[in-house]
């Protein structure tokens, strides 16, 4: 890291499939491989830990009643990701200990819903191993609400690192012009997509997302491949059976302000893919466009943004 720039890596791999410890384990492999590398950031897919539920499409998962669904789902609960019983201990402490900033995506546990349903979480560590934002995905996609419940806005929060402000938004949620702009009002100018993992998810909206706030964009999937379906799990034949040989291929990238590519979308690879980004290409492409500053009309269209942690109930003892 120096004064203007910042080295962000993208870590696309393959979860241990509805296996958090086994998952957890390999995120601080990789992370530690990232900070030896030299990253400031590192960034992983949606959903990763402990894995994104392709089984729904591919198993009736709209059946009402379905003991095939009611299994899968209450395993997919059992291995999600509860931040308060110490579930991120690990990660965090792989980000203190190599003084490395990480985002990751998670199958949240939320304890302060009760615990029985899971939120796709987009978490911030920082270097020091603190947990800056949780951010619940706004609006799971499609067959996604069979088993994720509905965010909140609590998680809509920037973050300072070096020259560069950072944000980020799970998946679908990122063509949400709304959240988007909640983002770049806070000064955002190095925006973190993350995604389960198609090519066909990041190749235009990356691009699209840097010409429209003229920051760079960063987005990191995830891989899935019918070889990743351990034999352990409940009901491993069948979800063998119903998958495709490639559910998931990456596809991660990176855009400039300037809308072009800086790492073009890369496929069927676990790799790590490093970029070096530069705070001052951000203020050469603000000279044009700055959607949140001299080119925006706030006497005439403001956004209001609820950041309250949403909860069933509150007690007052």
């Amino acid at each position: 890291m120096t004064d203007t720039n910042l080295k962000v890596g993208l870590a696309q791999i393959a979860p241990v499939w509805l296996q958090r410890a086994a998952t957890t384990e390999k995120v601080v492999a990789w992370i530690d491989d990232a900070a030896g590398k030299g990253c400031d950031l590192v960034a992983f897919g949606e959903a990763l830990l402990p894995g994104y539920p392709f089984w729904v499409e591919r198993t009736d998962g709209a059946k009402f009643e379905s003991g095939l669904q009611k299994s899968l789902f209450a395993h997919y609960v059992s291995q999600g990701v509860c931040i308060e019983d110490g579930d991120l201990d690990p990660v965090c402490g792989a980000a203190s200990k190599n003084n490395i900033a990480v985002y990751v995506g998670i199958m949240e546990r939320a304890a302060n819903r009760g615990g029985h349903s899971l939120y796709c979480s987009m978490v911030y560590i920082d270097a020091n191993g603190t947990v800056g934002s949780v951010h619940r995905k706004l609006m799971p996609t499609h067959e996604e609400r069979l088993v994720w419940a509905i965010g909140d806005g609590n998680g809509l929060r920037t973050h300072k690192l070096g020259p560069f402000t950072v944000g980020g938004l799970n998946c679908w949620e990122n063509w949400l012009p709304l959240p988007r702009a909640a983002l770049y009002a806070q000064g955002e100018d190095l925006h973190v997509a993350i995604w389960p993992g198609s090519a066909r998810n990041t190749e235009d909206i990356t691009r699209f997302v840097a010409r429209e706030s003229r920051s760079y964009v960063v987005s990191v999937s995830g891989l899935m491949r019918k070889g990743d379906i351990d034999s352990s799990l409940p009901h491993a034949d069948l979800l063998i059976a119903s998958a495709d040989d490639v559910m998931a291929n990456g596809g991660s990238c990176v855009a400039g302000p300037d809308g072009e590519w800086v790492l073009a979308p890369v496929t069927d690879s676990e790799l790590l893919n490093i970029v070096e980004v530069d705070h001052a290409r951000v203020l050469e492409e603000r000279h044009s466009l700055d959607v949140v500053g001299h080119y925006s009309r706030p006497d005439v269209t403001r956004l209001v943004v609820n950041r309250k942690r949403q909860t069933t109930a509150e007690f007052d003892d």
